[in-house]
């Protein structure tokens, strides 16, 4: 019965403007609020054992698992607790913050480069040093934003920045380094890269990449509470820990200790957000540049833009789009499964986050953990890929026994 109503319900909808809404269509009644489709089909013995696996095998001690459509979240569940104490609290999908890692190279940095691109503020082509003069060492002078966004600019995967006296010395260190290989001739995954991407924000916007994308994004999207750099204090309690000082959690500091020298705000790491903020960004790029009852904030063909293919794979390396990473992703073990599309895009963060899209099956995957802390096995970032890649497979297969 619950199954047939759903199937009638699914046929009946034209568009929702929220999960759980209906509107009148030739042939259809005008529908009630139901319940939300979560508490309608049972995921959870879909998903549990394998979230649940990763805590009892040790690769972390707590997860978020939120899986939806462009207009609904199909499931989302907290699991486990902050830390391995029995005393820790438990974790939440909405007042649960987690150190998203690098992926703030997606849900901050490429957001603020969707805008400036469509505005015509930053170009494509353009040369680095165009908008960060200091840019300007031997070799530099060819690579492009669009080199950045791919990693394809030539420069090593990362520097020792936190060995530099301060921010600004770290900055410098960035600044004037210079690429190992030619521009444009390989993708090689790079930390520099973001952080450049990060600091052209900062001199086109004349706003700290924080307050740029607050200000262009996450306010107008009503994610601002949900999505934030540099946490206060008086969240701490509500922050997944992702390391340990003399036996003691730390949350609320960056863990990306690039990131960290750089004063919390960078294009590669900082962002802190709940899971159900991140959803409703899913979401946003699912709508293609809007959310339901928001300002659209970019044009469908800037999101299209920067998420198909602009570096296909290679051998042990993955394709890439403009910011995001896509597939194959080149691995053994692929933190998108086996079954997601081929114009699927995503990213993983170190800590233990990851994000996956597939547009075509109208789906997302948001799997947030904090692996990075006090992990009790070893190898905790290979395992943690493995379920990652079957949440992903389980949540293709639920979506295409409902239909699309």
């Amino acid at each position: 019965m619950v199954v047939n109503e759903l199937l009638s319900l699914l046929l009946c909808l034209v568009s929702w403007p929220y999960a759980g809404y209906g509107k009148r269509d030739a042939g259809c009644v005008q529908i009630r609020r139901i319940p939300h489709l979560a508490s309608r089909i049972p995921l959870d013995s879909i998903f549990d054992p394998v979230v649940l696996g990763g805590i009892r095998s040790g690769i972390y001690p707590g997860a978020v698992l939120a899986v939806g459509r462009h207009d609904t979240i199909l499931f989302a569940k907290g699991y486990g607790r902050l830390t391995w104490s029995a005393k820790s609290p438990a974790v939440s999908v909405d007042s649960t913050f987690w150190d998203v890692a690098s992926l703030t190279k997606v849900v901050a940095t490429t957001p603020a480069l969707m805008l400036l691109v469509e505005q015509g503020k930053v170009a494509l082509d353009s040369p680095v040093v165009r908008y960060l003069p200091e840019f300007n060492s031997p070799g530099t002078s060819s690579i492009t934003v669009r080199h950045l966004l791919t990693h394809t600019s030539g420069l090593r995967a990362t520097l020792p920045l936190r060995e530099a006296p301060d921010s600004a010395a770290a900055l410098r260190m960035v600044l004037t380094t210079v690429p190992v290989v030619a521009p444009g001739t390989r993708m090689v995954y790079s930390d520099l890269n973001a952080i450049l991407l990060g600091e052209i924000v900062r001199h086109v916007s004349g706003q700290t990449l924080d307050a740029y994308v607050t200000r262009a994004v996450y306010a107008p999207l009503g994610l601002d509470q949900q999505m934030l750099f540099r946490p206060p204090k008086r969240l701490e309690p509500r922050i997944a820990p992702t390391n340990l000082w003399r036996g003691h959690p730390i949350a609320g500091v960056v863990n990306d200790p690039s990131a960290g020298k750089l004063g919390g705000v960078s294009g590669n790491a900082g962002v802190f957000a709940t899971a159900r903020g991140l959803a409703r960004f899913a979401q946003f790029m699912l709508n293609e540049g809007t959310l339901p009852d928001h300002p659209r904030i970019v044009k469908k063909e800037t999101v299209h833009q920067f998420t198909q293919i602009a570096v296909p794979a290679r051998r042990g390396v993955s394709a890439r789009t403009l910011g995001w990473e896509a597939l194959p992703t080149g691995e053994e073990t692929s933190s998108a499964g086996t079954l997601f599309g081929p114009h699927s895009y995503g990213h993983t963060g170190w800590t233990g986050t990851s994000l996956w899209i597939d547009p075509d099956r109208d789906l997302f995957v948001l799997l947030l953990t904090n692996r990075a802390y006090d992990p009790r096995v070893r190898g905790s970032f290979t395992k943690l890929k493995e379920v990652r890649g079957r949440v992903a497979d389980a949540a293709a297969r639920a979506v295409d026994a409902l239909g699309r």
